[in-house]
């Protein structure tokens, strides 16, 4: 294809993608994205900040097959690990602790860790994605160790896992927006009628009974990692219905509660309790029951730049093996059993073609599906659903007052789009000035993920406020007066989402298989929960299967 032609045809998909946007009504002739970055200019507001993302504009190489140049040198490693997410630094650090030296990591970003990516400005690091974990399940040995190495846990008393002081949210922690007043957590309580309150009792009974309840093969029923869960067809099938089905069925039906499971949807998963499955609904609740000697169960852990402090653990001991802007275009198994990888650097603009013995495909299936070339994998790649969302770091001069609990680690409102904002600066050790930077989550699910992903690529920074705004100020009234600065941050497949039908599918088994020994895959879609914990296990799973093959 002619470089003219391939740019008449992107104009052509440009204009209709954006006349079908503008039909939905879900822009208004604003500027497409393209590259992930644009800076704000003079708006209604007059809030400055830049709008940006991933590389998109190194995806869509991948995407629309754009033609590259031969590769201009051959490379031979015994291990390719394509993706720098935390399955591939898990992947990296298991294969290291097993004296496999000979490993390299790449990823087509000019940062490593995935979601878990964080930002920094002169008031603080900030999120830019995931920011928590929690207290770790007792059986998981494996994340355990792994958060002694790193002093999340600093010791144990009377065999309990002491975690690190500073690293356990601090109070206060959450407090929710509700009938005016900002009531201490984020379960409905704050002028909420008896009978709704009732129902919410009712439900969270029925979690405790399923979270300590073991299945007939002597398994939790709902456990993390996942594949740790009971194999009891009686509670799998709960995969079959929707979240909400299952609370219809059980005659849940208080807009209160209702309210509080479908932000828990949206929390975690960037979808609707009508999108997500039942099984995945209750494993939310029912899946965390580790004790500590300093902490209460499902006790929160996060630091000001979220999981990108996890990120940078697993980096510093990985550094010599990791190389960004690097993006893997093409994968072939070649007759004499290496993997060849086409390589193209999307700083220098150049191809190199890695050799391998095996190589962990740490990236999701939808990347996974443009990289095997004449790889035949019995899987249907359409039933892998990620949800887009948007990340708003806002940073304040000052914090307008508020009836009820002040300002928490996790500040939330009853009735929006949004599931709310963390305050970035809580785990600060020094006294806090005036400023503070929020990190404000909006997970992009009003319609189906292809159509709200174009759209997010498609806004403009002022159509973005123009969507933040009135929320934040009906959180803060008065709030764009202390404004400094909001940077947007747009994921486009921020996570996977666990639709029904799909964590205990045959689809997703098949996923899961590696190609001939010599392709091996790590990533939390694999599991259908994009959690921390899933991550971490995934790319211990893959390293192992790749210790264990033959070369």
């Amino acid at each position: 294809m002619s470089g003219q032609t391939f740019y008449k045809d992107q104009v052509n998909s440009f204009l209709k993608r954006r006349a079908f946007l503008l039909r939905l009504g879900l822009v208004t002739g604003g500027i497409f994205l393209n590259g992930c970055y644009q800076k704000a200019k003079k708006n209604a507001y007059n809030i400055s900040g830049n709008l940006i993302g991933p590389n998109a504009k190194a995806g869509h190489i991948l995407r629309d097959k754009t033609k590259l140049p031969q590769p201009g040198a051959v490379k031979k490693v015994k291990t390719l690990i394509v993706g720098g997410g935390i399955s591939g630094l898990s992947a990296g650090r298991w294969l290291k602790q097993n004296g496999e030296t000979d490993f390299e990591i790449i990823d087509l970003e000019n940062y490593v860790g995935g979601n878990s990516h964080f930002g920094q400005n002169e008031v603080t690091a900030h999120p830019l994605g995931a920011h928590y974990i929690t207290v770790a399940n007792n059986d998981d040995t494996l994340l355990l160790d792994f958060l002694h190495e790193i002093n999340v846990i600093t010791h144990y008393e009377n065999k309990l896992p002491f975690y690190n002081e500073y690293f356990l949210t601090f109070d206060p922690e959450e407090r929710l927006l509700i009938n005016g007043e900002w009531q201490e957590g984020l379960v409905p309580d704050f002028g909420v009628p008896p009978a709704d309150k009732k129902q919410i009792k009712a439900f969270f009974a029925e979690v405790e009974k399923l979270k300590n309840t073991k299945g007939s093969d002597g398994k939790f029923l709902f456990q993390i990692p996942v594949k740790e869960s009971s194999t009891d067809e009686s509670i799998r099938k709960l995969d079959q219905i929707s979240f909400d089905q299952y609370l219809k069925a059980k005659g849940f039906n208080s807009k209160y509660l209702l309210w509080y499971l479908n932000y828990a949807c949206k929390d975690d998963y960037g979808q609707k309790a009508t999108k997500i499955s039942a099984w995945a609904g209750l494993h939310y609740f029912a899946s965390r029951r580790g004790t500590s000697a300093n902490a209460e169960q499902n006790a929160i852990i996060t630091w000001p730049q979220g999981n990108g402090w996890l990120v940078q653990q697993m980096q510093q001991k990985l550094k010599n093996h990791i190389k960004t802007s690097q993006m893997c275009c093409e994968l072939e198994i070649k007759s004499n059993g290496k993997v060849h990888a086409l390589i193209y650097d999307v700083q220098a603009h150049n191809t190199q073609c890695i050799v391998a013995d095996h190589v962990i495909l740490a990236t999701p299936q939808f990347v996974n599906n443009r990289l095997l070339k004449d790889i035949e994998r019995p899987i249907d790649y359409q039933q892998f659903s990620y949800s887009p969302w948007l990340v708003a770091n806002i940073t304040l001069d000052q914090l307008p007052s508020a009836k009820g609990t002040n300002l928490c680690w996790d500040n939330v409102v009853y009735n929006t789009p949004s599931v709310g904002y963390v305050n970035a600066t809580q785990q600060q050790l020094q006294l806090a000035e005036d400023r503070k930077v929020f990190t404000y989550y909006l997970p992009l699910c009003d319609h189906e993920p292809a159509i709200s992903r174009l759209a997010a690529y498609s806004r403009s920074y002022e159509q973005w406020l123009a969507i933040v705004m009135p929320e934040l100020e009906l959180m803060h009234p008065g709030i764009s007066n202390s404004i400094e600065n909001i940077d947007f941050w747009i994921w486009g497949h921020g996570m996977i989402a666990p639709t029904k039908n799909f964590i205990w599918s045959k689809n997703l088994q098949q996923a899961r298989k590696s190609m001939a020994d010599k392709i091996f895959f790590a990533h939390t879609d694999l599991s259908g929960i994009s959690i921390f914990e899933e991550a971490f296990h995934q790319g211990i799973n893959a390293a192992k299967q790749v210790l264990n093959a033959k070369s």
